[in-house]
């Protein structure tokens, strides 16, 4: 096992999902994380390097930092000779200011923060429309709906729409394909004037019967039989009526939110 440290000036959310990718490439090797965000200040890379030494001096071997400080002093001193120390800025920053021949601003710049305000208010209400629109719960601010989610319980509906609502400020309802609805080949009365906003997610019967054996063992509901049935109808439907679907099963959230963004020619809101 090896002990990784993303350090950061900010939130540190970009330095993990980088770092992430990157530790990714070695699926062999067992990594622990641990995370300091807004490191701004020389006290706060002391503190941070302190953990970074007890651990080679408990585990034996480097750490390694991950790290996206902007302030050039700051970035050297997480150059240390017990810890292999990657840092992202320092790895581009150089050749991008010679390419563009202009040097780079020094200023924190806050990826993650609130910036415009406006296209800040308008991811938070995606989030809450997405919240509100959870689930089938109403239909009534359906014609609000940047797009509709169909598809039978436990599909992955919900955490794609919260997932499109907060990275992309997309208004997304999804509705539950429930036993009622599966008894006919046409879709429920108040899906119908959404047509053109609707996108279907499947998922092959194995997969749903683990995900909801999990949820309610031993149940009529996570029944393979039941789960066979379901998915079989839900497909009829968007079959027939001509409703695009994807199948979840072997696909995370992101990569299903950013194939449907694809599909239906959906984009960034904010």
């Amino acid at each position: 096992m090896r002990t990784v440290f993303y350090i950061s000036d900010q939130t540190g959310i970009t330095t993990e999902k980088l770092g992430a990718a990157l530790l990714g490439k070695f699926p062999q090797i067992e990594f622990r994380k641990e995370s300091f965000p807004f490191v701004d200040t020389s006290s706060k890379i002391s503190q941070a390097l302190i953990r970074v030494k007890n651990r080679f001096l408990t585990d034996g071997v480097k750490p390694i930092i991950v790290s996206s400080v902007i302030t050039p002093n700051l970035r050297k001193l997480l150059d240390v000779d017990y810890a292999l120390t990657l840092d992202f800025f320092d790895a581009f920053i150089g050749r991008m200011e010679a390419e563009l021949g202009c040097p780079a601003t020094l200023e924190i710049s806050k990826v993650h923060g609130i910036g415009d305000e406006d296209k800040y208010n308008h991811r938070i209400d995606a989030i809450h429309y997405s919240l509100d629109n959870d689930d089938g719960v109403s239909s009534k601010h359906y014609d609000e709906a940047d797009i509709i989610i169909i598809g039978v319980s436990r599909v992955g509906k919900t955490p794609t729409s919260i997932y499109l609502s907060v990275n992309y400020g997309i208004k997304v309802a999804n509705y539950p394909l429930a036993e009622a609805d599966l008894q006919s080949d046409h879709l429920p009365k108040a899906l119908v004037p959404y047509h053109h906003k609707l996108f279907g997610l499947s998922i092959e019967t194995e997969r749903l019967h683990t995900i909801r054996s999990h949820r309610l063992p031993n149940s009529k509901y996570a029944q393979l039989n039941t789960c066979v049935n379901e998915i079989q109808a839900a497909e009829r439907i968007m079959n027939h009526c001509g409703v695009p679907f994807l199948n979840t099963s072997h696909k995370s959230i992101e990569e299903i939110s950013v194939a449907i963004m694809q599909l239906v020619r959906i984009k960034r809101q904010f």
